[in-house]
């Protein structure tokens, strides 16, 4: 299985992908996923509570991406999809709120990027293997110098924590 995010962002600004492998059969390594908390992930965890202030304690990534200012564009068994939009390089979280697929797919709201977020899990000899990817699409050429602006200064840090999420998943599964 594969997530076809070519429907919604086909040629990215940015974009970032992570994989970890699994002895863990596909539906647990899914489960263990979908119950992973923000709190639970170190660095990204207090990333995310940074950039999507008043979080509850022990909100599930799932929970996170499925709530405002997260819109689910898709999902299925094993596999999720949503979106967010907005100025993310500014302090002020502006990031409105996009009511469903289709808004999203029409989003052109100048100065502001179009992000989806892509989890899912796909079976492999001898187990499963878990799989994340990011892309941001600049609406306008205004908005595509301020995302590589902040891109220069996030990316380098991005590969460093954008995996620990993963790894703790599979990290869980593996020992249940």
């Amino acid at each position: 299985m594969s997530v076809d995010l070519d429907s919604w962002i086909p040629a990215p600004a940015v974009r970032t992908r992570h994989r970890r492998d699994s002895v863990a059969p596909p539906a647990d390594l899914w489960n263990t996923a979908r119950g992973l908390r923000v709190d639970a992930t170190g660095p990204l965890g207090r990333l995310v509570r940074w950039r999507i202030p008043g979080l509850p304690d022990g909100v599930t990534y799932a929970e996170l991406f499925a709530s405002p200012p997260f819109t689910v564009l898709d999902e299925g068994d094993g596999w999720s999809v949503s979106g967010l939009v907005g100025r993310i390089w500014t302090l002020r979280r502006d990031y409105p709120r996009v009511e469903g697929a289709e808004a999203f797919a029409r989003w052109a709201e100048p100065g502001t990027v179009r992000v989806v977020f892509a989890h899912w899990v796909e079976e492999r000899e001898g187990g499963s293997v878990l799989l994340s990817e990011a892309r941001v699409a600049p609406v306008d050429r205004g908005a595509a110098l301020r995302l590589r602006a902040l891109w220069a200064v996030v990316g380098p840090w991005e590969r460093l924590i954008g995996g620990e999420a993963l790894a703790r998943v599979v990290r869980t599964a593996e020992a249940s």
